[in-house]
């Protein structure tokens, strides 16, 4: 028997580990989670007594083929309720990952695989993350973040690799959702700031906001 809490920590390490080429650090785990390394430390202990993660201390984390399994599970329901709280039932992108964390719990599979055939089996979710199918199969992303890219290129913003209800609401604020047409004006050395045009108006943004936005090149 696999707790919640349990659940929310190997959906975290797989989400980090998609983004991450090596092993998962507990702070990064930390972080993801909001809550103390001491806190994380033991958790691991308990995912490691079950099977669900290898972990060495102080060299970090990997799933297990079985936590692997189920964390992919996990991340397909929490990504799938995310696009029909936006998608059908008007939240904003900004809303729905605490409505989700609590609906990712959902045990039944038959439910899971009625919602994604109603939403059309999407790929991605409205924060532009890949959903996985039911075959655990997690759909590729060709991007890259806004600060990286080149000056007088232009792209659309495909994802966000930052899930916090404030940075998403200031994205809004800034008229950056999914899909949004951006130009990179300028990058200033002094701050690594950008100057940028959205849609046709020009903005001025951090490099902390700009490497968490994902750019596909048009």
């Amino acid at each position: 028997m696999i707790t919640s809490a349990e659940e929310n920590y190997l959906k975290a390490i797989l989400s980090i580990s998609l983004k991450e080429d090596s092993k998962v650090s507990t702070n990064s785990i930390s972080r993801e989670i909001g809550t103390s390394a001491a806190s994380v430390s033991d958790m691991l202990k308990k995912l490691q007594d079950k099977k669900l993660i290898k972990y060495e201390k102080y060299k970090g984390v990997e799933l297990s083929k079985k936590g692997e399994i189920k964390a992919i599970n996990i991340l397909r329901k929490h990504r799938l309720w995310e696009t029909f709280l936006v998608n059908n039932l008007g939240f904003n992108w900004g809303e729905v990952h605490d409505v989700a964390e609590q609906l990712e719990h959902i045990k039944s599979s038959e439910l899971i695989d009625r919602l994604d055939s109603y939403l059309s089996f999407p790929k991605y979710d409205p924060h532009g993350e890949p959903i996985p199918n039911k075959e655990g199969k997690i759909p590729s992303r060709n991007t890259i973040p806004l600060n990286e890219l080149k000056v007088g290129i232009k792209g659309n913003v495909m994802g966000v690799t930052l899930d916090d209800k404030t940075f998403l609401n200031y994205l809004t604020q800034l008229n950056i959702s999914i899909g949004t047409e951006i130009e990179l004006i300028e990058k200033i050395i002094f701050d690594k700031s950008l100057s940028i045009k959205i849609e046709k108006n020009n903005n001025h943004i951090t490099n902390d906001v700009a490497k968490h936005l994902l750019i596909r090149i048009k």
